[in-house]
């Protein structure tokens, strides 16, 4: 049975730790501008996923991505002496796809708003297919109903009489 909420405490504490350890103890010139995102525990505490994101290109990722790796076992022994956990939970270090993914989204809602902006600027030259409201009003339709009355109540042509709707002798 496993227990989320002290998996869930577990992870911020790791992410923490991380974090500190990284700004502190770690002086390795690959490491670059490295932010611990997030951090992922396992059910049964083994494991740790720890989410991060480097500022700068695809180079300085690497070099980054590199420099965790490399210091992973100076990282998961300072997690075991700051958590206290019987087990201490090995770590993985994955980038994070979130900035990635808002910078795709930017750019659809730019494209959203450009497209947008078109529609409006050919909206305000546009001119109406029929008229300007081609909804009917309710007084429209009280007398067209009135007028479709005065042609029942006159009956039909021709039918007690002759044309012009006299009767016949």
């Amino acid at each position: 049975m496993t227990d989320t909420a002290r998996a869930r405490k577990l992870a911020d504490r790791i992410r923490v730790v991380v974090a500190e350890t990284l700004q502190r103890r770690i002086k390795d010139p690959r490491l670059g501008y490295v932010t611990i995102t997030d951090t992922r525990v396992t059910g049964d505490l083994r494991e740790a996923t720890v989410f991060y994101t480097v500022y700068g290109d695809d180079e300085e990722r690497a070099a980054s991505a590199a420099a965790l790796e490399s210091a992973k076992g100076v990282l998961r022994s300072e997690v075991g002496r700051q958590t206290g956990v019987r087990f201490t939970p090995t770590l993985a270090f994955v980038a994070d796809a979130l900035p990635d993914n808002a910078r795709t989204i930017d750019d659809l809602l730019a494209k959203a708003r450009a497209a947008d902006e078109e529609v409006r600027k050919a909206a305000t030259d546009a001119q109406y297919a029929g008229e300007a409201d081609p909804y009917r009003k309710p007084a429209e339709d009280d007398d067209e109903a009135a007028e479709a009355a005065d042609d029942t109540a006159a009956g039909p042509k021709g039918a007690a009489g002759d044309e012009d709707g006299s009767p016949n002798a």
